[in-house]
């Protein structure tokens, strides 16, 4: 069996190919929406046999996102008493059981141009360069004890938020998954994903309004995919976002 680290190269490579073979796609077929539109299926069709295309969603479609938040319950929230962070479980298991923890797996999903700490099998990652969603800028990772937080993963609906939505019904194997689950985590500006803290679609939103509809559509997707609910205020919000893309 080829080993994991193996692997995430080779998923590296493939990715990088098919990028390449995107651009000359859309290159041949100028500005023909339909064109670019099927070289962005193709790619997300590779990536996804290749495993990866769960925690990098395609381009947000809103009227999807819109019909999918139908199906979230909205409720009040409810107090949080009982909250801890080992509520789900230990921080950065390897759930996947590639033989890397999950911030790891994120930093080499987000980050380009990374490297690995040597006889790590290519899991630590040493150094990178993020270009941050929420703010639109670049980051320049360093793994160190006083630079690695620059660069946090921030889970897209906070495990405060979903205990307070619905987790606390959810069992511990489940709740682990929520922690851990690539769809709900992203590498993230360290000062940026601090001051959003635990709070939802109605008190925070990305400085970069660029990325507010993928956002608000992760969100979406996760609180469905968990069974958890919204308020009546989030909602609101996350439907003002969703109305407003595309």
């Amino acid at each position: 069996m080829e080993h994991p680290a193996t692997n995430r190269r080779n998923i590296k490579i493939i990715r990088s190919a098919v990028k390449a073979l995107t651009a000359v796609t859309a290159l041949l077929l100028g500005a023909s929406l339909a064109g670019c539109d099927a070289a962005a299926n193709a790619l997300e069709a590779i990536e996804s046999h290749a495993g990866i295309a769960a925690g990098a969603p395609s381009p947000v479609d809103a009227t999807d996102a819109l019909e999918q938040l139908k199906s979230v319950p909205v409720k009040g929230r409810a107090p949080k008493t009982g909250y801890t962070r080992d509520e789900f479980g230990p921080a950065w298991a390897d759930t996947d059981r590639n033989g890397c923890d999950t911030r790891n797996d994120i930093l080499a999903r987000d980050l380009a141009n990374e490297t690995f700490k040597p006889g790590t099998n290519n899991c630590v990652v040493s150094t990178g360069t993020l270009v941050d969603k929420y703010t639109g800028t670049t980051i320049n990772f360093v793994r160190g004890q006083d630079t690695s937080s620059d660069v946090q993963i921030d889970h897209v609906v906070a495990l405060r938020d979903a205990w307070q939505k619905g987790a606390q019904q959810l069992n511990a194997d489940q709740r682990k998954e929520l922690a851990n689950d690539a769809l709900n985590l992203m590498a993230a500006d360290g000062p940026t994903n601090s001051a959003k803290g635990d709070k939802d679609a109605a008190t925070w939103l990305p400085p970069n309004k660029a990325f507010r509809c993928e956002y608000v559509a992760r969100q979406t997707a996760v609180k469905a995919k968990y069974s958890l609910w919204v308020t009546q205020t989030e909602h609101d919000a996350m439907v003002g976002i969703l109305e407003g893309c595309n």
